[in-house]
């Protein structure tokens, strides 16, 4: 179905919701219970939840005795090596409240741009799906090298709803919306629905700031315009508000998406 406005978000049959790294780790690894709460909710009521989730290599790194996020490669495939594992157990014990199993879906630019591996790729989650499994999915940060990474998981999230054909993708962060200048700037104005890309014009988009993840404001307006010229309805909000969100809630920023 095409989604005419972020309202129908609640009556959606397949949902993205994609999660960033400073969301679920560090200070905030608390998030992850009432992000799971929200879906576990929706998946209750019948929806296909897929989650993107960031996180591994900020996961890992206390455990490396790491204080910030490494910048040369082999140590960035050693800290997601070691967090890839115990996100998803974290994301396991939450589901576990409900009776929901999780699969974790590892996924390398190049596996998307190779028809054979993106059929296998398509075909197992919606295997997964059909058996009422939520997968979880994430970049392959062990194999993956600098020249074909997703550069951010915004990306790969809406190559995932593009994939699985999805109603709708939330993009969540720390922000809860999309503004016209970087929030914390004085006259910053919350834009609520982005139809043609025009309402964009003149925006000043900032960079993630949170030290553990690669995204920002930019990469979330740029794979929202991918997924939703493939007809995929697109919310950008905070993830805090992920309930609402889920809920069809008056919230974030709306890209109405191109009709199927």
């Amino acid at each position: 179905m095409t989604l005419a406005d972020r309202s129908a978000v609640r009556g959606a049959r397949r949902v993205v919701v994609k999660v960033g790294s400073s969301s679920i780790s560090g200070d905030n690894v608390g998030a992850i219970e009432p992000l799971v709460d929200a879906m576990a909710e929706a998946h209750g009521r019948g929806v296909e939840i897929i989650l993107v989730s960031s996180g591994a290599i900020a996961t890992g790194m206390p455990f490396l005795r790491l204080s910030s996020r490494p910048t040369d490669l082999a140590t960035q495939q050693a800290a997601a090596a070691v967090g890839q594992n115990l996100l998803v157990h974290r994301y396991q014990q939450s589901l576990d409240r409900f009776g929901i199993v999780a699969g974790q879906v590892l996924l390398t630019a190049g596996d998307l741009e190779n028809p054979t591996h993106r059929s296998n790729a398509q075909r197992a989650m919606e295997r997964l799906i059909g058996l009422r499994i939520l997968p979880i999915v994430n970049e392959n940060d062990t194999v993956a090298t600098h020249e074909i990474r997703f550069g951010d998981n915004d990306r790969l999230a809406a190559l995932v709803s593009i994939l699985v054909k999805a109603d709708a993708l939330v993009l969540l962060s720390d922000v809860d919306a999309i503004y016209t200048r970087p929030p914390a700037e004085p006259g910053a104005e919350r834009i609520a629905v982005v139809s043609d890309g025009s309402e964009l014009d003149g925006v000043t988009f900032g960079a993630s700031t949170s030290g553990v993840g690669t995204g920002g404001a930019s990469t979330k307006v740029s794979a929202a315009r991918l997924a939703a010229s493939t007809g995929t309805g697109v919310l950008v909000t905070s993830t805090r508000r992920v309930a609402e969100a889920l809920d069809g809630a008056d919230i974030g920023t709306w890209f109405l998406p191109t009709p199927r």
